[in-house]
């Protein structure tokens, strides 16, 4: 079955770093665009990255460009975010999630595929 197993979530300081990870399978990984999305307490779900299937596209919402990076790996069906300049702000779980078409921006809030999430606290 599809499983989306994200880690490296945790307690971190403002202005640190952490780097998130999401091991993919039960799907053809590299054949989907793949995405980080986070919902802060209270809120909804929020789009914050996609990244296409060979890994030459990459997209950031407005909140985190510049300070986070997209990547995968299509051999250890892996995608990473790398999270820099965190702030207070970012705390949030943080879930990946895949789909075979694009789905890249604010107004979607649905993908085939989502984790189960890994938290992310940004606390001094």
């Amino acid at each position: 079955q599809v499983q989306l197993v994200e880690s490296g979530g945790g307690l971190v300081q403002p202005g640190g770093s952490l780097r998130l990870s999401c091991a993919a399978s039960g799907f053809a990984f590299n054949s989907y665009w793949m995405y980080w999305v986070r919902q802060a307490p209270g809120t909804g779900l929020q789009w914050i990255s996609c990244i296409n299937s060979a890994g030459s596209f990459k997209s950031y919402a407005a909140s985190v460009n510049g300070r986070f990076t997209i990547s995968r790996d299509n051999v250890k069906n892996t995608v990473y975010l790398q999270m820099n300049s965190l702030k207070a702000e970012d705390t949030a779980i943080y879930y990946c999630a895949a789909d075979l078409s694009s789905r890249c921006g604010s107004i979607y809030t649905t993908w085939a595929y989502r984790g189960q999430g890994t938290q992310v606290t940004v606390s001094s």
